[in-house]
Parts: structure tokens; C-alpha cells; sequence
């Protein structure tokens, strides 16, 4: 099998199969910026990465098709939803070409020669790593990233910078078709981030233990050359590092734990606490993002770029700059008092923390929740019971039919109806919702200004940001 150990040494065309997803389209990107000839395919070619990619002059094919690679590319990356039965990606196999994964090519064009500063696990990654490279620009580092996410600052989800360091979000989902591991395998860490464990992914994991060998396998890694940062009082963490001896910091709010939160409070739109590293005051520090969680992913983030010797004046900065990740507490608009926020949580944790967060950011209206199951775990009923405990912080709750219930066996469903059941049965106003409309017509004859409308989905959710913001 042609893989990235058999990437030729002299490139000039690169084919991207599935080109249209946030991590393959930034790639694709990286590549036409270092001078490559690069072209794609998708089945679902749309804007806003259709636009960005045809800004950037790439050629994106509508569909897979074995014609797509008649100029026999030098290189074809394929992306991780592709099947082996692809066309595209049968072809490539008929015709002997080079081929492999999206982390395969990452690591061979673009973490070569720098040191990987890697953020894992199941929550906080996307935002944590946004944190880290923004200190790093902030330092003078230059930094090159890829992250899941549109980070504000930059106006994008990667960059290609001169100085020594990359940072990378390092994914638990699996790499491609012929590469059934952990996409942070490929990774080789100098410092790396593991911020939870939990079960996710229901469509590739079996279970918690599953999730855990996965990451056991990340842990493995590490020796007294590099650093792993991670998250205290996470018992599958704790499970994890058991009888390790590898160099291992750990951060939270353990009075033990080498970095540690010490003193916090909200005062909007500043959510402010104290760092403590090895017990000794390390800084006062503030930003925007709110909620514990948020705090937590600050202090992991400095704890690594102390650890490359970036200074506490230079973090503090940093942070209280901090713009945000899109779709991570990001408020879309506020019309008649009435504000809008979208967010990524979908798994019940960040759902619970989202809520926290949020609440004390808004003290003088109501929290209106508005959540749609749409991943292949929160689709399927592994949580049922689980998020009824994570709606709490919410004065009245909207829970969305889930769209693409067709794809999960009908014995494993998730039922929308049963969960908004167990709420009111808690004394959570709580209302279920067929389809988007019904909840757009909902909270714009409920919401008054000083609410919040906090919109919780992995998805566009038919544009409901806008078109709530149009009506309200």
C-alpha cells in the first residue's frame, strides 16, 4: 500500500479526495501556499468552502469520479470519510499512485523540522489550541497551526508561519479508510495537552474502554524528552498515567496539581482568576470566553508555552486579547435586547459547562436553550439519561427533532420527546420541536430583551442564527 512513508520526494500536483471538510480544506490551503498545484473533489461542494477554496485557485471537482485523477497527481490525500470503495479512491489503487492520509501529509509538509505542540482530548481542544497559538503569535513565535476551528484572530483555521513551533489539534477519530488509528498518533509530540477522556465518536468506538486504548496509545509516546500537560481529577485520566514515568505536569484545581486556578470571578465581560504554578502565584490573568471550563483551557495553555519559556506578562496579555473561536460561545447578534449564541456543544459535558458558563455572563434575563442532537453519538441513546442532568442552568429548554435519524438503527435511537419529558418532570420548562421552523417561531413570540438564546449544535441547524435574528 502506497502511504505518506512512500511520499515521492519531487511534487507537484496533490489531489484531495473529500476536500471539503474544515480539516482537508485547510490542508488544501497549506498546500497551495507552499506552491503546490492542488486540486480536489467532494460530494457536497457549497459555500462558504467552496468560495475559499476557488478564491485561493483550486480546482474542486463536483462529485467522485476516477476521471478526476487522469494527470495521475503525484500525491492523493484522502480524507478520512472516504470508503475504500470510493471511486476516486479505487482509482488511485488501480493506478499505483501515491496516497495517504490527512495527518500523513500534515505532518510531511507542514510539522517537518518544527516542534508539535499537540492539544488532545474529548472537550476544550479546538479552543485551548486557538489559546496557545494566539500566545505564541502574541511571544513573536510566528506559529503555523491547524485547528478545528475558525479562530477570530486569524480569520481561519490554520496558518503557515516562519518561526519554530506548530500547534495542532489532535483528533481521537480515526485517520482513513486504510488506517483504522487515532488521527494524535501520527502526531509526534513535543509538548501536548490532554484537557478530558470520555466516551464519543459512537460510530467508531465501542465503548469508554475503547476511547481510553486510543488515547493509552497518545500517553505511550512520551518520555523524560518532551511534556505532557494534563487535566486533574479526571478519573480516566488518572486511570490513564497510572504507573507512568514519563514527564507529566498536571493542571486544574488540585492543590498538588503543578498548575492550578486559584481564585476566579465573573466580572462582565472580564472572566478573571489567579494561576499558581508548583504553588507560587504565576499571575492574575482575564479574558472574555467565560465559564470554568474556559478558565481551565487558559491555564493549560500557559502551562505549555511556559514550558517553551514564554513569560506570564506575555500569557497575560495574550489571553485578555483573545477574540474567540467561532461557534464557541459566539455571539451571532443582538436584536431588541435579545442576544444570539452559537456553540459547538453537542456531548452532555459541554452542554452542562456551556450553560455555567454562560449564566453568569447574563444575570438579568433568561437562558433559553436550544439544542439539536446531531452527531452520531448524541443521535443514538448512549446519553439519554445523561442529558437530563446537563439542562439545569436553563429557564426554558428547546430540543429539536434530530435531523439525520435515519442513519442510527432504530433499537438505538435517541428520543428528543423522552428527554423533554424527564426535564418537565425535573421542573424544566422544557418543548419539543419537530423541525427548525417550529423552534424559529417559538422563541421569536417568547424571547424578551435581557434573554439569551443559547443555540447548541455541531451543525448549521439550518441557519437558525440569522433567521432568528431576522425575526426577532
Amino acid at each position: 500500500m502506497n502511504t505518506a512513508n512512500t511520499i515521492p520526494g519531487r511534487i507537484r500536483h496533490i489531489h484531495l479526495i473529500a476536500i471539503c471538510g474544515t480539516g482537508m480544506g485547510a490542508l488544501a490551503c497549506m498546500l497551495k501556499d507552499l506552491g503546490y498545484r492542488v486540486t480536489g473533489s467532494d460530494a457536497n461542494v457549497y459555500p462558504p468552502m467552496s468560495t475559499y477554496l476557488a478564491e485561493k485557485g483550486i480546482a474542486v471537482f463536483k462529485g467522485f469520479d476516477a476521471r478526476h485523477l487522469e494527470e495521475s497527481p503525484d500525491l492523493v490525500v484522502v480524507g478520512n470519510a472516504v470508503r475504500r470503495e470510493n471511486p476516486e479512491a479505487a482509482a488511485a489503487r488501480e493506478k499505483g499512485l501515491c496516497f495517504c492520509s490527512m495527518p500523513q501529509a500534515l505532518n510531511h509538509f507542514v510539522a517537518a523540522g518544527k516542534k508539535s505542540l499537540v492539544v488532545t482530548g474529548t472537550h476544550g481542544k479546538t479552543t485551548t489550541a486557538s489559546m496557545l497559538a494566539w500566545i505564541l503569535q502574541a511571544a513573536g513565535q510566528d506559529p503555523s497551526f491547524m485547528i478545528g476551528g475558525i479562530l477570530k484572530d486569524f480569520a481561519g483555521n490554520y496558518r503557515l508561519g516562519n518561526g519554530g513551533y506548530v500547534v495542532l489539534e489532535g483528533d481521537e477519530y480515526d485517520t482513513a479508510y486504510f488506517d483504522k488509528q487515532s488521527k494524535f498518533l501520527h502526531f509526534d509530540p513535543y509538548v501536548a495537552i490532554l484537557t478530558s477522556v470520555e466516551f464519543d465518536h459512537a460510530d467508531i468506538f465501542n465503548d469508554l474502554d475503547h476511547v481510553k486504548q486510543a488515547f493509552a496509545g497518545f500517553i505511550a509516546k512520551f518520555s523524560d524528552k518532551n511534556c505532557l500537560i494534563a487535566k486533574d481529577q479526571d478519573k480516566n485520566i488518572d486511570d490513564l498515567l497510572a504507573g507512568k514515568t514519563a514527564r507529566i505536569l498536571r493542571y486544574g484545581d488540585h492543590p498538588d496539581s503543578a498548575w492550578r486556578i486559584g481564585n476566579a470571578s465573573v466580572n462582565p465581560p472580564w472572566n478573571c482568576f489567579e494561576i499558581y504554578h508548583h504553588n507560587q502565584r504565576f499571575g492574575a490573568f482575564k479574558m472574555r470566553l467565560p465559564g470554568a471550563h474556559n478558565r481551565a483551557n487558559a491555564l493549560a495553555a500557559a502551562a505549555a508555552a511556559h514550558q517553551i519559556g514564554i513569560s506570564a506578562d506575555v500569557i497575560s496579555n495574550a489571553l485578555e486579547t483573545f477574540s474567540g473561536v467561532r461557534r464557541r460561545q459566539d455571539v451571532r447578534g443582538v436584536k431588541n435586547g435579545i442576544t444570539v449564541m452559537d456553540d459547538f456543544a453537542h456531548h452532555p459535558t459541554a452542554v452542562r459547562e456551556t450553560i455555567r458558563a454562560v449564566r453568569p455572563f447574563y444575570p438579568d434575563g433568561r437562558l433559553i436553550a436550544v439544542f439539536e442532537p446531531r452527531t452520531n453519538t448524541s443521535m443514538r441513546d448512549v446519553f439519554q439519561e445523561e442529558y437530563i442532568k446537563v439542562f439545569d442552568g436553563a429557564d426554558r429548554v428547546c430540543i429539536r427533532k434530530p435531523p439525520l435519524l435515519a442513519k442510527i438503527p432504530e433499537n438505538s435511537r435517541f428520543s428528543s420527546e423522552k428527554l423533554v419529558n424527564s426535564l418537565n418532570d425535573r421542573g424544566i420548562a422544557a418543548f419539543y420541536f419537530e423541525d427548525t421552523d417550529a423552534i424559529i417561531n417559538d422563541v421569536a413570540s417568547t424571547a424578551a430583551s435581557g434573554d439569551v438564546v443559547l443555540v447548541m449544535s455541531n451543525g448549521g441547524f439550518d441557519n437558525i442564527h440569522e433567521r432568528l435574528l431576522e425575526i426577532l
